[in-house]
């Protein structure tokens, strides 16, 4: 296998997986990291210092800024965008020491049009609304909406909302709420 570049996508780093494709009109900065299995569409922006686990969909326009971290199977819908600084300036230049990290944890979607504000850790397998703005963090497969993001369920693996009883609809997957106030999947 190997890395594909659109002739009209721009990849400086030497750190990307194999399998993965970087379409056109996106940028991916040296010094990005960038998994096996990914696809990176048009008029994505990786920034230096952003890491990219395997298999993760980058769609769209999506920007990932220095100190954002996106683990394995992650789904980044078209527009989502990062920050790396809870307070810019533009007359207040800061190194990259100063930007605060955001964590992206597997399996977890980021939908259309979201806003993920640094410092926050999204958990595994949530499932973040378009036009979602993320201020805190979000439980392990929590699902969450508006503008500050507000939980208002919970979703499965495999992307089903769950019911009360916390058992999947659709691949009857059971789970219970861990200390973290997230969920955990139960053994069948």
């Amino acid at each position: 296998m190997s890395v594909f570049v659109h002739e009209r996508g721009l990849c400086e780093s030497d750190e990307v997986g194999d399998g993965t494709r970087v379409w056109a009109f996106a940028h991916v900065m040296p010094g990005a990291r960038i998994g096996s299995g990914c696809n990176v569409c048009d008029g994505a922006f990786v920034e230096s210092g952003a890491v990219l686990g395997d298999r993760v969909t980058v769609k769209n326009n999506v920007l990932v800024w220095d100190k954002v971290v996106v683990e394995d199977d992650v789904f980044l819908g078209p527009n989502a965008v990062f920050t790396n600084d809870f307070r810019p300036r533009a007359a207040v230049k800061k190194g990259p020491e100063e930007f605060l990290g955001t964590t992206v944890r597997s399996g977890a979607t980021i939908g259309a049009n979201a806003t993920v504000v640094c410092g926050v850790d999204v958990g595994r397998n949530a499932f973040v609304g378009a036009g979602t703005v993320v201020t805190r963090d979000v439980p392990a497969h929590a699902v969450v909406v508006g503008n500050p993001a507000r939980q208002i369920g919970w979703a499965c693996t495999c992307g089903e909302r769950l019911g009360d009883d916390l058992v999947c609809p659709a691949c009857e997957r059971r789970y219970e709420r861990d200390a973290g106030e997230g969920l955990v999947e139960v053994a069948a």
